[in-house]
């Protein structure tokens, strides 16, 4: 990284006609182009990425775990996930948080702090959980595209009409799209569309929450409700609960997870004031704000449905009316995951075209920029490997979204499998050693306490993902329509 800075500075210092206050006006201390993230786009980031569509099956995850055990996980995820993520905006600049050296993305850091295998692991947990969020994605967003279709057909035909409507359709207009924003150079070019995204999300956790709210106070509304969620032998068999605990566990740790692109994030970000105190504070806006809405939706989505809450209902079908409320919010879910497949694309994509660059820099098919003049839009870069290789992977993505629609229980097991690492173990690693923390200190015995207890419950989620995995394996039937 070094050797990168000192190659970039003498190549601007070699250039004719450009002058060091220029170079200062125009590049940051490491010879890249002028970061110009502020404490706004890195939150949009934070929340496009932290507040997916899950927010709405947080009734479905209460039910199973109560009105105590729900509320009292959601916010010991949420402190775990703010405090993490503290630790890891340190690890940006090494050695220390005010260092000249920067690592730009999550296996940099960890290189840079633990080394060894370890960065191999971290790039495995990292990318495979990416990837299996970005199939998650279309498969959710291509639901909500049919739940329009749906609540239309109920509408017109009533509730118990069959309204049968394909998915694959919408997965290839959610395919097509990403194909377009996937030409987005990079993190630096994405706020706009992070923005977007979030003022989505909160669009249609609102919507959820109005529409619960309205049914609690409808007249004659009762449901029952219960201090341990479901009743065993009542709502579910023993062994069942058992299980829905453990999905509902998994799906609230799992739902906070964004450390796989904080430090993608935090590179966004201008140099002063200084990075890592301005990703704490975004951290915690993000985190908050994501705590406020999944409490306020898990909250009153159960105690408007009960133990019988619906796993999304908008797209489960916990409201039918008013239809056109319920089809704006989809189209909401729908955009905010376009933007949300972006942010967790970006790594993947500058982790293939970085490795090919380095490999091969005089290849011009792969360094070369195509200036491209767009009407009312000016002049635009075409890269031909960025072109190829990121539509190849949108294609891709897509097409076992298709073969796979039941990939979400792939994607909780994947999650299972890289929260521990990436939210929590590499994070309490790396302000250890950053720190020089004395191993059995009262600080390093309290950090492997939360560590080990945050491995338990990844391994606890991943049970019951493998668990619902089976159970879909069994009524699986291939290219079906809902």
């Amino acid at each position: 990284m070094v050797a990168e800075f000192q190659k970039s500075t003498m190549y601007l210092e070699q250039s004719e006609g450009v002058e060091s206050g220029d170079l200062q006006k125009n590049f940051d201390d490491d010879g890249r182009e002028k970061r110009t993230g502020t404490l706004v786009t890195a939150s949009a980031h934070i929340i496009t990425a932290v507040i997916g569509s899950g927010v709405l099956s947080l009734a479905w995850a209460i039910a199973q775990l109560g009105w105590v055990a729900g509320p009292a996980v959601l916010l010991a995820f949420s402190f775990i996930t703010y405090f993490t993520s503290t630790l890891l905006a340190d690890c940006y600049r090494s050695p220390a948080p005010h260092s000249t050296n920067r690592n730009y993305t999550y296996m940099n850091v960890v290189s840079s702090h633990l080394g060894g295998v370890k960065v191999q692991l971290c790039g495995l947990a990292q990318y495979s959980n990416l990837i299996g969020i970005t199939i998650g994605y279309t498969i959710t967003a291509s639901i909500s595209m049919v739940a329009v279709k749906r609540s239309n057909c109920f509408h017109k035909h009533g509730h118990h009409a069959s309204c049968s409507v394909s998915n694959y359709p919408f997965m290839i207009i959610f395919a097509a799209i990403q194909i377009v924003l996937s030409q987005i150079p990079n993190f630096h070019k994405l706020s706009w569309l992070s923005i977007l995204a979030a003022l989505m999300s909160f669009a249609y956790s609102t919507i959820g929450l109005g529409l619960s709210v309205a049914t609690v106070a409808g007249v004659g509304h009762h449901v029952k409700t219960s201090l341990t969620g479901v009743t065993v032998g009542m709502d579910v068999s023993g062994t069942e609960k058992v299980w829905r605990c453990f999905q509902a566990i998994g799906d609230i740790a799992f739902a906070y997870a964004y450390s796989t692109v904080l430090i993608e994030i935090q590179d966004t970000l201008r140099s002063h004031p200084p990075e890592n105190k301005v990703m704490k504070k975004a951290s915690l806006v993000g985190v908050s704000t994501t705590t406020l809405f999944y409490m306020l939706c898990g909250v009153m989505g159960y105690a408007a449905f009960g133990n019988k809450a619906p796993g999304n209902f908008l797209t489960g079908f916990g409201f039918y009316e008013p239809f056109w409320l319920i089809d704006f919010a989809n189209v909401c879910i729908a955009i905010h995951l376009i933007g949300a497949y972006q942010v967790f694309s970006q790594p993947i994509y500058s982790f293939v075209e970085g490795g090919c660059q380095q490999r091969w820099p005089d290849n011009k098919f792969i360094t070369y920029e195509h200036a491209l003049s767009i009407p009312c839009c000016g002049v635009y870069n075409i890269n031909l490997l960025r072109l190829v290789w990121r539509t190849t992977y949108v294609v891709v993505t897509a097409l076992i979204a298709m073969i796979f629609p039941f990939f979400n229980d792939f994607l909780g097991l994947l999650g299972a499998a890289s929260f521990y690492p990436l939210t929590v173990y590499f994070p309490i690693e790396m302000h250890i050693a950053q720190k020089k923390i004395p191993k059995y200190s009262f600080t390093w015995i309290w950090l492997k306490i939360l560590s080990w207890t945050c491995l338990i419950v990844s391994l606890v989620a991943a049970a019951g993902s493998i668990q619902g995995l089976a159970q879909d394996i069994k009524t699986y039937k291939p290219f079906n329509t809902q």
